[in-house]
């Protein structure tokens, strides 16, 4: 899998963030006959086909929900219609099932893989959808003096009636790297509250005030107690991918370890080791090891170490 070229990350529509302040864009929108939108419900997705992917439904007939504007494609409005939580409703006409977006993208990655127009573009807006339904659900409230908000610019800004000010939708930067010793051993981490035998890339998010190679730095040795180099080339940004569970952005590295001595901080995690090329396909297909799913950058950067692709996943 290519660091660069990752689920989460494609997509085929215009956010066309210049319309959000347009007056009664997403009524506009409800009303024209051309648009199309995605529903969630309690932050799971209206589905339909083989393998399943996040439904684009005719704005007639969708059911009565929160409606944010996510965009335009080919002319035509995208929307997320997002249903309120204490319902227990069937999914909408036109629509299959309930799935999370994990799920459906760990069934779409060869569809993703081939850039297959649709599967990209229900993917994008599903994407996009579950990240900004996310921070609706948690921001109903004016953050300086509690008031109910109200959605503004179609989704995009929540504003207090008290005072008119605005709150933005906001992401959460973490990192996660691929640790490679001079030997050309990757170093893979355990966390306390994984299944046995779970191991992936070490990652954390970036504190306050914090650049990101000095967030690699802290995290592999607050987690692993190894040393990343603080020369040029030490820490390199491969690339990134939006993880909105809830709201992250997973912010991909490749680091050079100068120790080897592991020790865990036992809190967060509980084991990491390091392994060769060799070492680490004969540990997955014994069993011993389960690397991450295939939709994930710690995946693909596992990969990219390894030089093509492993067996088996979580």
């Amino acid at each position: 899998m290519d660091v660069l070229d990752l689920p989460f990350t494609r997509t085929r529509h215009d956010r066309a963030a210049h319309r959000r302040t347009e007056p009664d864009l997403v009524a506009r929108a409800l009303a024209d006959p051309t648009t199309r939108a995605v529903v969630l419900h309690r932050g799971r997705l209206a589905v339909a086909g083989e393998p399943a992917r996040a439904a684009l439904l005719p704005a007639s007939g969708l059911p009565d929900g929160l409606a944010l504007f996510l965009g335009e494609h080919d002319g035509a409005a995208c929307l997320a219609v997002v249903l309120p939580a204490d319902d227990d409703p069937a999914p909408p006409a036109g629509a299959d099932a309930w799935a999370g977006l994990r799920d459906i993208a760990r069934e779409q990655v060869a569809a993703l893989a081939a850039d297959d127009d649709a599967a990209v573009l229900a993917h994008g807006l599903a994407v996009e959808a579950v990240a900004l339904a996310g921070w609706h659900g948690t921001h109903g409230y004016c953050p300086r003096c509690g008031a109910p908000s109200e959605v503004v610019q179609g989704g995009w800004a929540r504003r207090c009636p008290v005072d008119g000010r605005e709150s933005y939708p906001r992401t959460d930067p973490a990192v996660i790297m691929a640790v490679v010793d001079d030997d050309d051993r990757l170093l893979l981490g355990h966390a306390a509250t994984w299944a046995p035998g779970r191991f992936s890339t070490l990652a954390g998010f970036v504190e306050a005030g914090e650049a990101l190679e000095d967030a690699v730095r802290r995290e592999v040795a607050e987690e692993a107690g190894v040393t990343v180099g603080s020369g040029p080339g030490d820490v390199v940004y491969r690339g990134s991918q939006p993880w909105p569970f809830p709201a992250s952005l997973m912010l991909g590295f490749r680091a050079r370890a100068v120790t080897t001595e592991v020790r865990t901080d036992d809190d967060e995690v509980t084991d990491a080791r390091w392994f060769t090329r060799a070492g680490l396909l004969a540990a997955v297909e014994a069993g011993e090891v389960g690397l991450p799913g295939r939709a994930s950058i710690a995946r693909a950067l596992v990969e990219e170490w390894y030089g093509g692709e492993l067996p088996g996943s979580w």
